[in-house]
């Protein structure tokens, strides 16, 4: 039983001296130090010359659990748009809202005076105060995409809220 305790270790200890020469960063080929000391080759009297490359930061699976986010980045929306579809579609179950990403998501809701019930998601998805910035998908009640038009009157609606309230902060 001692015999194979030694032996064990014995291999043990090859296997880690070997795995360290090779994964030594600081060492070069030719510069006779497996461990990586004792500076370059050519101060040591002959030999070929070695500068060492900028060492780049390295990337290991703890890397995944810091935080390295700047915290200063953002994700910025159009507040008017924002509010203005909070407004307009006031009639609606708000489901969820991230205003990191600009996605406004609301439940069934009948509008004021309609027959049909509607389901919506906003995306806000630019700080401009522009069309472009906006995007609407309506649902019906059964799940099918309302129609262009029924989708073009509800942006319409939301960008002209977004306008008033934009003049109303005096902010034109």
């Amino acid at each position: 039983m001692g015999i194979l305790r030694t032996s064990a270790f014995g291999l043990s200890l090859v296997a880690i001296l070997g795995l360290s020469a090779c994964g030594g960063s600081r060492g070069s080929a030719g510069s006779g130090n497996i461990f990586g000391g004792g500076g370059n080759a050519q101060q040591q009297g002959g030999g070929l010359g070695h500068t060492p490359e900028v060492e780049e930061p390295r990337e290991t699976i703890w890397d995944l659990f810091k935080n390295v986010d700047d915290p200063n980045t953002t994700v910025e929306v159009n507040r008017y748009i924002w509010n203005a579809s909070l407004d307009v579609l006031s009639f609606m179950p708000v489901q969820a809202a991230d205003p990191f990403s600009g996605i406004i998501v609301f439940g069934l809701g009948r509008p004021p005076g309609g027959g049909a019930a509607y389901k919506a998601t906003v995306y806000v998805r630019d700080p401009a105060l522009d069309a472009r910035s906006l995007s609407v998908a309506l649902y019906s009640s059964s799940g099918r995409p309302a129609s262009a038009e029924a989708v073009r009157k509800v942006e319409d609606a939301i960008l002209t809220r977004a306008r008033q309230l934009r003049i109303r902060d005096g902010k034109l």
